[in-house]
């Protein structure tokens, strides 16, 4: 590991390797927990496909993400293939694509030693990752990591796609062609289709200016760190907004800003910028009145959008991946969920099944990676 890539003087990262992979079962939770107009979620199934299979997804994918013996490509494969095995289908694929480089960049800031000024007086080690319960979702000001903590992030990110191979390309290849997305189509350079001849950043940079996923490779994933995050983040006040609709926040961000890639491949740019138009009226909308998003108008458009065939799944993907990356950085997020109130109004029992479904998961990922953990399981 070419830990000179990383500035060593920057601080420890406030998630803990057990916690990083609870973050991403938070995230993939979140993404069929909450409604998301023309995604698969517990308050409506659609595209032939469950939520259920999505959380069987999370919970296969989940050690191949975090394997640290396995580089990104690596990574994306294998979790591709247990994905497959329990889904029977795509479920996944851009959120693995999108995960796989951010759980390696982790491991790299976390690999990185604390600098002195971390270290407790009288030589004593530095405290563990704290995560700080709480209630409530905070104003964008306490929400906001700090700049030194997201700086380290994105640094570590970089390195690792800088360092992505061929070896990379060509596990990330098998992995598209194992999970068969549909309207992929065919690219001029580097298709997917063929034996790639560059590493997986390059052949990812051919790609950026038609798929969004792609984009972020190319561009340090600066649109995670910038629009995503954004969206995310808590308009004071704080208790004005709840998880649901930041989540719901941050996907109308995606979708009303960037035609959604995965509809362009199947139905067109003129029909993907319709769609992104309808979801900056309800991004305006919800801005003003954020309830609307739990009235009927809402569940209609997803009904609407599941009528037409639909399905923003490039926007979802990088809903989760903003989720992950905000709860990498803020592991107090993880103890924010449906049980708090900030979704089960609309899903009721459901909801709480999934909740249960979480805290399992979690609790698995927390033994996997730390034996000695004994995590908390909601009740």
């Amino acid at each position: 590991m070419n830990r000179q890539a990383i500035d060593p003087s920057t601080p420890a990262p406030p998630c803990s390797a057990a916690q990083a992979q609870q973050a991403y079962l938070w995230a993939c939770t979140l993404d069929v927990a909450v409604r998301k107009p023309g995604n698969v979620s517990l308050h409506s199934a659609g595209h032939d496909m469950r939520a259920q299979q999505f959380l069987d997804s999370a919970r296969a994918s989940a050690p191949a993400l975090f394997d640290p013996r396995a580089g990104v490509g690596a990574r994306i494969e294998a979790a591709v293939r247990a994905t497959r095995a329990v889904a029977g289908c795509n479920t996944n694929l851009g959120i693995l694509l999108l995960c796989a480089p951010l759980a390696r960049a982790h491991e790299r800031w976390a690999a990185v030693p604390a600098p002195a000024a971390s270290t407790a007086a009288h030589g004593s080690a530095p405290s563990a990752p704290r995560s700080t319960p709480r209630s409530a979702p905070r104003s964008a000001p306490e929400l906001a990591p700090q700049l030194a903590a997201r700086e380290a992030l994105h640094a570590a990110l970089e390195a690792v796609l800088q360092a992505l191979d061929l070896d990379d390309a060509r596990a990330a290849y098998r992995a598209i062609a194992t999970a068969h997305p549909g309207g992929l189509g065919s690219a001029p350079e580097q298709d997917v289709a063929n034996e790639p001849g560059v590493g997986l950043r390059a052949a990812m940079r051919l790609a950026a200016g038609r798929d969004l996923i792609a984009r972020q490779y190319a561009n340090g994933f600066a649109d995670v760190f910038g629009l995503g995050l954004t969206a995310f983040a808590t308009p004071a006040p704080a208790d004005a907004v709840d998880l649901a609709q930041r989540v719901q926040r941050v996907y109308l961000a995606w979708l009303s800003t960037h035609p959604d890639s995965h509809i362009v491949r199947k139905q067109g740019e003129v029909v993907a910028r319709a769609v992104s138009t309808e979801a900056a009226r309800w991004r305006d909308r919800l801005g003003e009145d954020p309830q609307a998003a739990t009235g009927a108008d809402f569940a209609a458009w997803d009904v609407s959008l599941k009528g037409r065939g639909l399905n923003p799944g490039t926007s979802a993907d990088l809903t989760v991946c903003t989720l992950f990356v905000a709860a990498l950085l803020d592991p107090g997020l993880l103890t924010l969920d449906a049980a708090a109130g900030t979704v089960a109004g609309e899903g009721g029992p459901a909801v709480a099944a999934v909740l249960m479904e979480r805290s399992l998961l979690t609790a698995e990922a927390s033994a996997a990676t730390d034996p000695g953990i004994v995590p908390r399981i909601a009740t």
